[in-house]
């Protein structure tokens, strides 16, 4: 099972998305106009990454399905 593309694929979107998470939150803790539009566009990124990493993980587990395992 840990040899699956697809799932080796979905968790290494997973770990990206907590790294989106926290430059978002530490772009937002610096505060300021400047911080206030880098933490946006993280959170607005990070939303795009858990969609990817959704689809990645649903496909893994449709296709698991499918062959039986």
């Amino acid at each position: 099972m840990l040899n699956d593309p697809l799932l080796i694929a979905g968790l290494v979107a997973c770990v990206a998305v907590l790294v989106i998470l926290l430059l978002g939150v530490n772009s937002f803790r610096k505060g300021g106009l400047e911080g206030s539009k880098r933490s946006n566009k993280y959170m607005q990124l990070r939303i795009a990454a858990q969609f990817i990493a959704v689809l990645l993980l649903l496909a893994f587990v449709f296709f698991r399905q499918q062959s039986g395992g």
